[in-house]
């Protein structure tokens, strides 16, 4: 029945490519063309993104020996997890595990907030000077953090507010090593990639009709309640969106974290110090050095460590992530 159907259906084509004097072959073979050249693509941008990746977690299931074998290229004869073992002790896992939590969750959540008020703002009000301010929260996204790093880092190494402090105590505070100072860039939305952020729920706010609010108005409610009963619900799928972003930003950050908490251990800055740790270790345990190749395998196994807790956040959160993506796009 159905080699039936398939040669009804083969024998139709071609009466109907007869009547379209070969439009329809061509206009079929031009669709399995363009078919074909976008899997192809697609699969080579996708080798691209995961091919390091692969390749970072193959060598850290290998032994030293395995590195200079040329016979091993993907699957290593000898697997192991004393890689895995060595790093965490280098970079006190642990303890750098949980300060990455709490701080990247903190400032996340504080700079999403101080980001949604302020994108709002930029979307429903008028106020004097709007356009330079915006002009403003646009320069915070192109000029580079390192420009400002100078004046920051004094600003809060010699803290004071308008003299007071210094009248009181005599001198400034000192607020390096310390999680206060990005505390309050985070709150003033100077944080890490605010800008984005601001500009990102402003676009947002801006597709949402102002019928709701004036509805809201007519019905009792006040500016700040009307935003939090009515507008803030509507704006959660950009909210999560611009969250995820920042606690994925913070999380790989070691810029901030070295310029205010020079002294607190977490993930991105101790995998950016493996390899002198490591140096240190062998010195003290062999009395050598270790070889490059290990180093590498090393610091690829550190970072492997540093990006799982990252990958099973997106595996959670991947379904809203994506709607909030999706309904941010049609609103926007």
């Amino acid at each position: 029945m159905r080699n039936k159907m398939k040669v009804r259906t083969y024998k139709n084509f071609w009466e109907r490519n007869k009547k379209s004097n070969g439009y329809l072959l061509r206009k079929t073979a031009g669709d399995w063309a363009y078919r074909l050249i976008r899997a192809i693509l697609v699969f080579g941008l996708i080798f691209l993104i995961v091919q390091p990746l692969l390749n970072k977690i193959s060598i850290s299931f290998m032994l030293e020996k395995d590195l200079y074998d040329s016979t091993v290229i993907s699957i290593p004869k000898h697997a192991t997890l004393e890689n895995y073992k060595l790093a965490m002790e280098l970079m006190d896992f642990k303890k750098a595990l949980w300060n990455s939590v709490w701080v990247s969750l903190l400032v996340s959540l504080l700079q999403v907030a101080a980001c949604t008020l302020v994108g709002y703002g930029f979307a429903r009000f008028e106020f004097p000077l709007k356009k330079l301010w915006f002009g403003a929260v646009i320069l915070t996204i192109v000029i580079p953090p390192q420009v400002i790093s100078p004046s920051l880092h004094l600003h809060f190494r010699f803290f004071d507010i308008f003299g007071i402090i210094k009248l009181i105590r005599g001198e400034p505070l000192n607020l390096l090593s310390s999680i206060t100072p990005y505390m309050m860039l985070c709150a003033t939305c100077m944080g890490l990639k605010s800008g984005l952020y601001i500009y990102m729920i402003r676009q947002f706010f801006r597709g949402i009709p102002k019928d709701l609010e004036e509805a809201a108005y007519v019905d009792g409610c006040g500016k700040l309640r009307t935003f939090i009963r009515i507008m803030l619900p509507d704006a959660k799928p950009i909210v999560t969106s611009c969250f995820l972003f920042a606690f994925v930003w913070q999380w790989t950050d070691s810029y901030y974290t070295g310029l205010f908490m020079s002294g607190m251990k977490v993930l991105s800055r101790s995998l950016s110090g493996v390899a002198t740790v490591l140096e240190k270790y062998w010195a003290a345990v062999y009395n050598v050095r270790p070889t490059t190749a290990y180093t590498q395998c090393e610091i690829a196994t550190g970072m492997l460590l540093t990006l799982l807790p990252l990958l099973l956040l997106y595996l959670v959160a991947q379904k809203g992530f994506v709607e909030s993506l999706s309904q941010s796009g049609i609103k926007m």
